[in-house]
């Protein structure tokens, strides 16, 4: 079969003109040096011309559907001026067929003179004589005999879209080489504006996230006086054209968007607030279910959709960093999959958050990440965003299973997170035996296996040398949030290599093992600080200490004396470790509640009528 080209396509995209959907054919596809980056040469059947890929369209040529001769349809692009001619960069397209023939004899089209009526780039320098024309049978030039480096995106001259807006750029399409380039985007989040001071100095800065029609999303920064200047006048959620800027690539540990860069905003920035836009949506997420989370990893940056059911008084904490007070704030969010966890939200969000929440609404949340504090657990980042009943299919579907089962389901409900260590909780239905441990051979898997059991705490060890616990970093936020270990110096400070600092006293946590034990079997297991707070009756490490450097060892005994013999129910997980060049299946508990015997009785017998 053959094709019909869109004929006088390839002429009027190097005047860049506005050209709907051509069906072109790439006659010749080749990736450029050792980069990620692949040039094709387009043919409407008359004239051909050179073109380059966006980075998104990569695939196409690495799962071998566009090669050459592949009939394509270019749904989007824009032209730039290469050293003086014209170069299409396809920014979406779709492959018609990859078994064409070649079609027609196609003329070079900027030697033919088809872009003459283009605006004329700035005269380059000559260096030496121009390469010789090609000769004999061969229809077009090489575009790849030149030795000459080039600029891949690198743009010379205006840049125009296929677009009525002939000034703005795809966020897809920017890159450091361009001199001066406009995207046109929503604003899907706005960070809170952030003070700093080191050795060079001191300023502010506040960042937002831009969105823009073909859903590429990109990170700008703003500093001192420029983040003065924009921080009261930028809102969340309106959309405006951003023209110039410094372009870098983004570090992906901090800058989640999906462009590989990121803009620093400078005095040269010029912004403009336009009329609202429906081709940009509101934001673009990856829900996961709450369920889900806890085969999450920690440090894990993630977006969930659910309804908040709980919201905690706000409060405030020093930072020990700064002297700043920070405002914080706890919901609780529950979805479809009937799992809650608990969100603590920071600074304006966690400002905002009583008013905002009121009334059980259904709200999103954007790269918000996972703890393991207290079992599972979420926490907002500056980056982070929230939308309150968000134009999205899954607000619905949450909203009509909470108005329907949601609100009644609390006896089943799985909890992923709780105060002092609640943590994870499987229905009764779903509990273990201990010895399900052994006989299952849990821990031997690539993941950690999970587990919850009713079990009796009959042996805590806690004879290790200057108690059951560690010295920890008494700086309650990032990066330690008392959890990293200081080491005491010889004039009896605490140094901690997280944050660099030294401090007159630490924090202590606990960490000890203990034993719990069913009808089946007995199983070793280690409880951190959390876990092991909530069995000694909420007594702190910090306390226990005092105890002993105060003499009162009695009063130690006493308090781990009374834990023993007591009935939890316990979430583990089981996973096979390396200990002292061995390897051992290693027990956590993460999370744990104390048997209510009541609620207890009634499972037993609801079970027991339904053998």
């Amino acid at each position: 079969m053959v094709y019909q080209l869109t004929t006088g396509a390839i002429a009027r995209m190097m005047r860049k003109e506005d050209v709907k959907n051509p069906t072109l054919q790439a006659i010749h596809v080749k990736q450029v040096g050792s980069q990620e980056r692949y040039r094709v040469i387009l043919s409407d059947g008359e004239l051909f011309m050179q073109g380059m890929l966006a980075s998104q369209l990569n695939e196409y040529v690495v799962n071998g559907s566009l090669k050459e001769n592949t009939i394509i349809t270019v749904n989007d692009f824009i032209t730039n001026l290469v050293q003086g001619k014209p170069v299409v960069i396809l920014l979406k397209m779709a492959v018609v067929d990859t078994n064409s023939p070649k079609i027609g004899q196609p003329a070079d089209a900027h030697s033919s003179g088809a872009a003459n009526s283009a605006p004329a780039a700035p005269q380059a320098p000559a260096y030496g004589a121009p390469p010789p024309a090609p000769s004999g049978g061969n229809t077009y030039s090489n575009p790849y005999a030149s030795r000459q480096p080039t600029n891949t995106y690198g743009s010379s001259g205006p840049v125009g879209r296929a677009s009525g807006e002939s000034n703005i750029v795809p966020i897809s399409a920017l890159n450091p080489y361009q001199n001066r380039w406009t995207i046109k985007g929503r604003i899907t989040n706005k960070g809170d504006i952030r003070k700093w001071s080191n050795a060079k100095g001191e300023g502010c800065l506040f960042s937002i996230d831009i969105l823009d029609a073909s859903g590429m999303d990109i990170r700008g920064t703003f500093f001192k006086e420029d983040a003065e200047k924009w921080f009261n006048i930028l809102e969340p959620e309106k959309v405006y054209t951003f023209t110039g800027g410094r372009l870098k690539v983004a570090n992906p540990q901090w800058n989640k968007c999906k462009c590989q860069h990121e803009i620093t905003f400078d005095r040269s920035t010029d912004i403009q607030l336009v009329e609202d836009d429906d081709a940009i949506k509101a934001n673009i997420y990856d829900f996961k279910k709450i369920s889900d989370i806890e085969s999450i990893e920690p440090e894990t940056i993630i977006d969930i959709i659910g309804v908040v059911i709980s919201i905690s008084p706000v409060s405030s904490i020093t930072s020990k960093k700064t002297g700043n007070e920070l405002l914080k704030c706890e919901l609780t969010v529950l979805d479809d999959s009937n799992a809650e966890i608990r969100i603590t939200l920071w600074g304006e969000k966690a400002k905002k958050a009583e008013n905002e929440f009121d009334g059980c609404p259904v709200v999103a949340f954007k790269s918000v990440k996972v703890s393991d504090y207290g079992g599972r657990s979420l926490g907002s980042l500056n980056s982070s965003s929230i939308a309150v009943k968000p134009k999205t299919p899954e607000t619905e579907v949450i909203k009509t299973w909470f108005d329907n089962q949601g609100t009644n389901a609390a006896s089943t409900r799985k909890t992923m997170s709780g105060a002092g260590g609640g943590g994870n909780r499987d229905s009764f239905e779903n509990r273990k035996y201990v010895s399900f441990i052994k006989d299952s051979s849990l821990g031997y898997n690539e993941k950690p296996d999970w587990l919850s059991f009713k079990g009796t705490i009959s042996f805590i060890k806690k004879d290790k040398e200057g108690g059951p616990w560690y010295p920890a970093c008494p700086n309650k936020e990032e990066p330690c949030r008392n959890m990293c270990k200081v080491t005491q110096t010889s004039d009896n400070q605490w140094v901690c290599e997280r944050c660099s600092k030294q401090y007159p006293d630490c924090c202590r946590r606990y960490i000890y093992s203990l034993t719990c034990v069913d009808d089946t079997s007995c199983t070793w297991a280690t409880a951190f600080n959390d876990q092991a707070e909530l069995m000694l009756g909420g007594i702190t490490a910090n306390e226990m200490n005092q105890y002993l450097e105060n003499g009162d060892s009695q009063k130690f005994e006493e308090i781990f004396q009374e834990a023993l013999f007591t009935d939890w129910i316990f979430k583990c997980k089981v996973k096979n470790e390396m200990v002292n060049d061995e390897q051992r299946v290693k027990t956590t508990i993460y999370g744990m509640q104390k048997v209510d015997y009541v609620e207890e009785s009634k499972n037993l017998l609801k079970a027991i009528a339904g053998f």
